[in-house]
């Protein structure tokens, strides 16, 4: 049965008289009490140029308005006579829109320009204006991208791939399946298996915050001869992306094993001293005194390719002064053993805000010449650097 419409409701018979509207007769002496409504109104008007406002944020105000509005609409005769300012006449003049009423076609705005262009929508320009914001043009875009490049130096890790893939195939070794969002933290030595190729852990680089997170540099090598250099967030995600990627356990059962680092290989590789080129004027200040000292076993230039974007070389990029070879020494001892040769020249205030406004304070940085690393490198070939120390207060090696 169809729904009656509103008409066909009020036009059948009011049986009850819900619809009969009844007026109370207005009380006698109702006339008498508004005569000091207008007292006051007048007063305030007086003093302040203005009907009260109904919708004022004091109390007073407010409630002398709403009664007054109440009265305007239906004035009496003695009212009328008490109304020595023509009030009555100005509250007939203000014109009462309503949400209600249908508004005219020149007040319809026809676009968001014309609602912004009314008066009641200036805006102060501080309001609008973005601050703390970094300019799309200087947000962090990468420098490098971890790209497959032939590895040059292939001959050092073919032995080890041969040597793991005879160990899978015989069940010596086992490849375990890497569940969805598992957490991986790859070491140097770690084999894992994405996408149908052995992937080698060559080097991990040094600590780094990116997005507010630890993360490192990592060099893969690939059993087809290529390798790259994604960060550690990366390669993580690249291995939860792919269903059939593997992580291939280790030999013994924990550091303490002496099989424990039997895939680890020590390469050789490079010392480099780098200069920042930062625009900080605590940084440029002390530009030709200040340096990282780092050791890497790829191509410095790739190594410090996207150094604009890694607080490890204060967000900004460096120039290489010198590097230095190293032949059949461990990168992370030796890299150890210069940060502790030349500790008591660690700048204590040396730090920068990163783009999260985060404090980091980077550990590879030394008011040294890149002669003292060239020195200290020469010591550790000779294994004599234990006999010397450097000398803060004369910026010398001397003996101890």
């Amino acid at each position: 049965m169809p729904r009656l419409t509103l008409e066909e409701i009020f036009s059948e018979p009011d049986e009850f008289g819900l619809l009969a509207i009844k007026t109370k007769p207005q009380a006698a002496g109702s006339a008498n009490s508004s005569l000091p409504i207008i007292a006051d109104v007048t007063r305030f008007y007086e003093h302040h140029g203005r009907l009260p406002d109904p919708n004022a944020a004091s109390h007073e105000e407010m409630r002398l308005g709403t009664i007054w509005e109440s009265l305007a609409k239906a004035p009496t005769e003695d009212l009328r006579q008490a109304d020595r300012l023509g009030l009555l006449s100005l509250a007939e003049d203000k014109a009462v829109v309503s949400w209600r009423d249908e508004a005219s076609e020149d007040e319809i705005p026809a676009s968001l320009d014309d609602i912004f262009a009314e008066d009641d929508f200036d805006v102060q320009p501080d309001l609008v204006q973005l601050r703390h914001v970094t300019p799309a043009a200087e947000r962090q875009l990468p420098d490098h991208r971890a790209d497959f490049v032939p590895c040059r130096d292939f001959d050092q890790f073919v032995g080890l791939f041969d040597t793991m893939q005879q160990a899978l195939d015989s069940g010596a070794r086992e490849a375990s399946l890497i569940e969805k969002w598992a957490i991986i933290e790859p070491c140097e030595g770690d084999f894992f298996i994405r996408n149908g190729l052995l992937a080698y852990i060559a080097e991990k680089s040094e600590s780094t915050q990116r997005g507010g997170a630890r993360d490192h540099r990592l060099r893969i090598i690939f059993s087809n001869g290529t390798e790259s250099d994604p960060l550690m967030s990366s390669f993580r995600k690249s291995l939860n992306d792919d269903k059939t990627a593997r992580v291939v356990q280790r030999l013994g059962l924990g550091p303490l094993d002496p099989d424990w680092e039997t895939d680890k290989t020590a390469l050789s590789g490079t010392i480099y001293v780098a200069r920042s080129l930062s625009e900080d004027p605590s940084i440029k200040s002390q530009r030709d005194i200040l340096h990282k000292i780092g050791v890497t076993s790829q191509d410095v230039r790739r190594r410090v390719a996207d150094a604009r974007n890694d607080p490890t070389f204060l967000l900004a990029p460096v120039e290489i002064v010198a590097t230095y070879d190293l032949q059949n020494l461990s990168r992370a001892k030796v890299e150890n053993l210069l940060h502790r040769f030349f500790d008591e020249a660690r700048p204590a205030q040396l730090f920068i805000i990163d783009r999260f406004g985060k404090r980091i304070s980077p550990r590879e940085w030394f008011y040294v010449l890149p002669d003292h690393v060239s020195k200290a490198a020469q010591l550790i070939k000779d294994g004599q650097l234990h006999l010397y120390r450097y000398d803060r207060s004369t910026q010398q090696i001397v003996k101890r």
